[in-house]
């Protein structure tokens, strides 16, 4: 997917919400349990209550790589579902990848051509060599890890290198790499003052920003100093959106809190030009 037609849904939704399926068994209703593909069953259920307004879901590749064999098919067949009934939908496979050369692009490959996501993150520790693999993918994104919101992010990423902090340097050097256009970053919600300066340094790049909902980010503040002319964000909720209910109305839950966010974007959307 281009990110003309990313932005087109967008507009289309009044919405710049991003699903996070974070799908853990021992969370999900109890009467799914016994279906014989809990975890698909779930997400197709989310995915239908939902897909009216968001523009993107997210799987967490290791919420299925934990249950082995039966785990990865379901997400072959989440990311089938997705991609046959709401083929305008962006994919995220949130898989952290973070090799080099050939390993890299057999990671590529495996969530770019045999899954069909439109895109996935990638840690930028070992430099371009891990990266510019996934890069070279005609009409796909990586989303390279810049500035996380969890509490370790202190102690690499906002270390100084000179004049700058590490998470400046790896978004400024990433902007030479090759194909550079297809990048996007993560950048944690808690970390909303700094999205002013990020937009300094990446002023046309999607965020996608995880932390807005149970890990208290604001989404008005990230809009405020992360929104640029296309939007320019993707704001992920996962488990405030699918763990909101974990009874037999839990996707009637999921609906009314996807709902609610997409009402706060509508409002936010107002002054953008899109």
């Amino acid at each position: 997917m281009t990110t003309a037609q990313l932005v087109d849904q967008i507009k289309k939704k009044q919405s710049f919400l991003c699903v996070g399926l974070d799908v853990d068994i021992n969370k999900i209703p109890k009467h799914l349990r016994s279906k014989e593909d809990p975890i698909f069953e779930f997400n197709k259920a989310i995915i239908d209550a939902t897909a009216h307004v968001a523009v993107a879901y997210k799987p967490n590749i290791a919420f299925y790589e934990a249950y082995g064999l039966k785990g990865w098919q379901a997400l072959e067949k989440t990311i089938h579902y997705l991609t046959t009934n709401y083929p305008e939908i962006y994919t995220i496979a949130d898989a952290k990848r973070g090799d080099i050369g050939n390993t890299a692009t057999m990671y590529a490959k495996a969530f770019f051509e045999d899954l069909g996501f439109d895109a996935v993150t990638v840690a930028p520790y070992m430099g371009k060599d891990s990266v510019e693999p996934f890069l070279a993918f005609e009409n796909k994104h990586t989303i390279l890890l810049a500035l996380t919101s969890n509490p370790g992010a202190f102690d690499f990423q906002t270390k100084m290198i000179g004049d700058k902090s590490l998470y400046q340097e790896v978004l400024a050097t990433s902007q030479t790499y090759e194909n550079a256009d297809n990048l996007m970053y993560v950048v944690g919600a808690t970390k909303a003052e700094y999205l002013a300066e990020i937009r300094t340094i990446v002023p046309d790049s999607f965020l996608l920003v995880p932390g807005v909902g149970a890990q208290g980010g604001s989404l008005t503040e990230v809009c405020k100093y992360g929104m640029n002319k296309q939007v320019g964000l993707l704001i992920n909720s996962s488990r405030g959106i699918i763990y909101k209910s974990n009874g037999e109305d839990f996707a009637t839950a999921a609906k009314a809190e996807a709902e609610l966010l997409q009402q706060q974007m509508k409002a936010l959307l107002i002054d953008v030009e899109l």
